[in-house]
């Protein structure tokens, strides 16, 4: 074995057991079987992420909420600004980004008339 080699199989050993102490029971069960890191690794964005029809239906979610987003009566600025950032912030984790010129059209026109 190359010195290349032990050293490649060393740095996968590392990064097995990181991954491995900062899992729950639950998701190690379901990597243990792999064989190196970036095994893990695939299998963890399949987990987390689920396949594209999972993606896309989390984006399809995710745009009818900021879609249909409207300040609730009663609610304060802060909380509908909160709701709306979050939503935004789901959005960009699907890769669906809005300027902010967008994002503060969109509270403007979902503000109650008062």
């Amino acid at each position: 074995m190359s010195v290349l080699q032990i050293r490649k199989s060393n740095l996968d050993n590392v990064a097995n057991d990181i991954l491995y102490k900062t899992l729950d029971k639950n998701k190690f069960n379901k990597i243990k079987m792999c064989k190196s890191a970036k095994e893990i690794w695939e299998k963890l964005i399949q987990l987390c992420e689920g396949n594209e029809q999972t993606k896309e239906n989390k984006l399809s979610v995710a745009v009818q909420k900021f879609d249909k987003i409207k300040m609730k009566a009663g609610e304060s600025m802060r909380d509908f600004d909160e709701r709306v950032s979050n939503i935004v912030n789901e959005l960009n984790v699907l890769r669906r980004v809005h300027s902010n010129k967008e994002i503060a059209l969109k509270v403007m026109l979902d503000l109650p008339k008062e």
